[in-house]
Order: C-alpha cells, then structure tokens, then sequence
C-alpha cells in the first residue's frame, strides 16, 4: 500500500514502525536544536573579598565597581562549559528525575494534582448534566438561560482567579472550583448540542410504543446522549491540566503545577522539561482511560452482538465510580468520619479491580471463540 494515498491506512507494523521512527526523529530534532542554542559559559571562581568600593563601611554601594569587578572576572576566564539556558538536552532532562524524586516529591505533587482534577472532573460533569437536560429538553428551561450558557464561553477564565478566592478562599476547594468551572463553561453548551442531536427515528418510535416522558428520557435521551458525550468529555476534562498552574499559583502547597512554576522561576530548564513530560504522560494515561470506559460502557458502539464478561466489567468500573463519589462526598458532609472508612474504601477498590479484570478476562475469551 502506498504510504502517500489520500487517507489511507497502515498495518499494524507499518504503525508500529514508522511511530518509532518518528519519536527517535523527535528526539534527534530536539537534541540538535538544544546544541544550537546552547551557549559557553566562563568558569569563575568568585572572590569573597568585595572590591574597596564596596567598603563596608560605606553607607552607598557603586554598583558600577561591583559590575565591573564581575566582567573582568568574566574576561580574565580560561575554563568554560556549556549550558543549555533556553532548550536542555533530551539526557539532561531524563538525569533531573531522581533529584525531581527525591528533593522536589514529584510524585506527591503529581498525586495532588491528579486528585484535585479528578474533583473537578466530578463537579463538573455532576453539573452540566442535570442542567444541560433541563435545557436542552424543556423549552421554558431553554428560553430562560440557553443565551447565557452559549454566553460563558466568552468568560476569560483567568481573570476570574480573584473571585475565586474570594468565594472559596485560597486552599484547594478554590482550585477544585476553579478547575470544575473551566470545565463546566465548555461541557454545558455540548450537552445541550448532544441532546439536539438525538435522531427523530428513535423519539417515533418510543412515542409510537407509548413511552410517558421519563421514559423517553431514560430509554432514548441518556444512553444517546451519554454514548457520545463521553468522547467529548475525554477532549475537554484536557482542559484542566492548562489551568491546573492558574490554581496551584494559589497559596502554593503543592502540586505539580506550582512545582513546575516554581522551577521556570529559577531556570532549572531541565527540571521545567521533565514535569511537563509528566504531564504529556498523565494526559496520554487519562486519554487511553477514556477510551476504555467507553468501550466497556458503551459496548453496542464496537460490538453488534452482547458479549460474555461485559456485564462483570461494567459493575467493576461502576463500583470505581462508587468509590470516587464517597471519597468525594464524605470529607464534605461528615468531617470526623472514621479512619478506617478509607481502609474499607481501599479495599471495595481493590475487590473492583479484581472484577474487571475478571470481565475483561472472560470476554477476551469470548472475543477468540
């Protein structure tokens, strides 16, 4: 097959292949343009005597002797190294993850960050959903706030920071606020557009069967609506990792976000590198997780006939969401609750996890036969 026809397809080698070469390509792109744009740097040894017009006992400093005393130092260098100030090389990069480890905790602001956007997921889609049927179904609904739902996407987030404090404070609830807005501004409006999308043929039918109102919304509307709106719930929850730095500038106590403005402050380029790659890769994590649910959730899209061990995958992944919500919830409506309910919710997780991968065992097999 030609490589060069109009939307053509590749074999899975071929895939493979030429993916590989790409990320090397990507590699040796980025190395060469790093070297470009390194720089030498004079090696000094900086004298700790100050100049005489620096003398302490001078109420005024001469910055200027000050100044000048550096660029002879700097003159008078024999030694010098290479830096790398504005892009750093792909093996420094991957040499700044122990110290990022072991000094900088990245894996616990990496966690932080992923437990606040997940909250933010969570309010977010808990939102939009009831009111976006509202007004997507009912006209009185529609006429009343479909223009300013369409209107809030005109909001410039952040410059919005500010009430954001002022309403919820500076500790995480503000960025959890913050991030479950930025998401909501842009999911309502698409719930509104799935549920107008819904085809005709199905709402006849119903009606034609005598299906009341709820009916039709839970038989028709939600599954139609929900099939395709967890495609654009895996685009837009991306969002939140661009304003997860915006949150986290707050009252920094953690976070990959504050870390990663933290290291552009002190120009460790290297470090700045090595937690946006993390970032690359949570997204990458979180896209193939969304791709996932929605072939498990919604088998009837890839698959024409009901398979073995669906079911059991579903309760699993259900019983995940579960878990999410009480650990969502319960810090909010009971603030001494025991901690051994975490114990517990540890291990309902644990028991989930072990279901879908039995699901998921039972329909491979049922996929090979």
């Amino acid at each position: 097959m030609s490589l060069f026809k109009l939307r053509g397809d590749l074999s899975k080698p071929q895939s493979l292949l030429l993916g590989l070469a790409g990320f090397f390509l990507f590699i040796l792109l980025w190395w060469i343009l790093a070297e470009l744009l390194a720089v030498n740097r004079p090696i000094v040894d900086y004298d700790i005597h100050l100049p005489s017009s620096l003398d302490s006992t001078s109420s005024q400093i001469n910055r200027d002797s000050l100044a000048r005393a550096d660029s002879i130092a700097f003159a008078d260098a024999t030694e010098f190294e290479k830096v790398y100030p504005i892009l750093p090389t792909p093996l420094g990069v991957v040499k700044s993850y122990p110290s990022l480890i072991r000094a900088d905790d990245l894996s616990g602001n990496t966690l932080h960050s992923v437990w606040l956007n997940l909250q933010g997921y969570f309010w977010a889609i808990l939102l939009c959903i009831p009111i976006g049927f509202l007004i997507g179904l009912f006209p009185l609904f529609r006429g009343l706030f479909s223009k300013q739902v369409d209107a809030l996407r005109y909001l410039p987030l952040t410059a919005l920071t500010g009430l954001f404090i002022i309403w919820f404070g500076i500790e995480d609830r503000m960025k959890v606020a913050f991030l479950a807005f930025g998401i909501l501004v842009y999911l309502l409006p698409v719930v509104v557009q799935r549920i107008n999308e819904v085809e005709d043929v199905y709402l006849k039918t119903v009606f034609t069967l005598g299906a009341n109102t709820w009916q039709t919304i839970r038989k028709v509307y939600m599954p139609s609506v929900f099939s395709k709106l967890i495609d654009d719930i895996r685009v837009l929850t991306a969002i939140s990792w661009t304003y997860i730095i915006i949150a986290e500038l707050v009252n920094r106590q953690g976070g990959i976000g504050a870390l990663i403005f933290l290291k552009s402050r002190q120009g460790d380029m290297e470090k700045v590198f090595a937690i946006l790659i993390v970032i690359v890769l949570i997204g990458f994590i979180q896209d193939r997780l969304f791709i996932y649910l929605d072939r498990r959730l919604f088998p009837h899209k890839y698959y024409k006939t009901s398979l073995m061990g669906i079911k059991e995958v579903e309760y699993g992944i259900f019983t995940m969401f579960g878990v999410l919500v009480a650990a969502v919830f319960l810090p909010i409506v009971w603030s001494g609750y025991p901690l051994a309910l975490n114990s517990l919710a540890f291990i309902v997780l644990i028991a989930a996890v072990i279901i879908v991968i039995y699901g998921e065992f039972r329909l491979r097999k049922s996929l090979v036969n």
